[in-house]
């Protein structure tokens, strides 16, 4: 019974796993999941234990559906904007092992799924990154074939309307943040505003636990003049370096050798348009 007990994590945790932090743009919310729906898959009889998948699907997606309902009160009483937590992907290349899989674990695939209801992200994400066919996530969610089939294009029609029309590589994406990286933190304005599209955003999370900008800052200049102004720290306890964070190049920065923040981009592969830097402590560590 340990042997299969420890076979059946083993094969179905990184799934569980990834299903829940796509879910819930949260890697510590979704290890809990995980953990839950192990526990109550070790409570039930031995008649469930024949088909672990689907049972612990069932549970992990049917947290999550109501995790995302309280996290929406949540979000609208976090201090500041909420941005999904980083995901250290270069040690956990399963997140990205498929197309599917390394769009939907990027940075701004999971904060466009904000726009879906908990139901449209779950049939979403099961059947178009997980391949789950339809009478798996009709049994999942208790909803028909039919409904699940009508959820699934309500969801895509949202997402078609806001996906991103750029198909960026990695190596345009890792210039990009080599080039942002370089201009920063020699404080080369003019370096600066060249990478940036005259309706750049730049969007900080820090859960108001640190100094950050608790609105979206819009416009080359002012994101310039921003980013130059919160970095003017001493030389000396600044460092920086790229990483493979959610699936793509980002700039992981640390401070007295402190882990301090992640900044991430989407950009059409010549010039940054979005800026999103994460330095809520809470949301760093799963890139320790």
């Amino acid at each position: 019974m340990r042997k299969q007990v420890a076979q059946v994590f083993t094969q179905y945790r990184v799934l569980l796993f990834s299903i829940a932090y796509r879910m819930l743009g949260s890697a510590t919310d979704a290890e809990d999941i995980v953990q839950e729906a192990f526990v109550r898959w070790l409570q039930e009889s031995p008649a469930e234990l024949q088909s672990p998948k689907a049972y612990l699907s069932t549970i992990v997606v049917r947290l999550c559906i109501n995790e995302l309902h309280s996290a929406r009160v949540q979000h609208e009483r976090y201090m500041g904007p909420w941005l999904p937590e980083p995901l250290l992907t270069s040690q956990c290349s399963e997140q990205t092992d498929t197309a599917a899989l390394a769009e939907s674990v990027s940075f701004a695939f999971l904060i466009l799924l904000e726009n879906l209801a908990p139901l449209e992200r779950a049939v979403f994400l099961l059947h178009d990154v997980f391949d789950y066919g339809y009478t798996e996530i009709a049994a999942l969610i208790e909803k028909s074939e039919a409904n699940c089939r009508q959820i699934l294009h309500r969801a895509r029609q949202r997402l078609g309307q806001r996906r991103s029309r750029f198909n960026v590589s990695n190596d345009q994406q890792e210039y990009i943040a080599a080039q942002f990286l370089r201009a920063s933190t020699s404080g080369d304005m003019q370096g600066l505003l060249q990478l940036l599209t005259d309706d750049v955003v730049f969007t900080a999370d820090s859960g108001g636990k640190v100094r950050a900008a608790l609105k979206p800052v819009h416009g080359p200049d002012k994101v310039t003049r921003g980013l130059l102004g919160g970095l003017h720290l001493p030389s000396r306890n600044l460092r920086a370096s790229i990483e493979e964070i959610n699936g793509q190049p980002a700039i992981v920065g640390y401070l007295d050798d402190r882990l301090y923040g992640v900044v991430l981009f989407e950009t059409d592969g010549e010039r940054v348009h979005r800026v999103y830097v994460v330095v809520n402590p809470e949301k760093l560590r799963w890139l320790k």
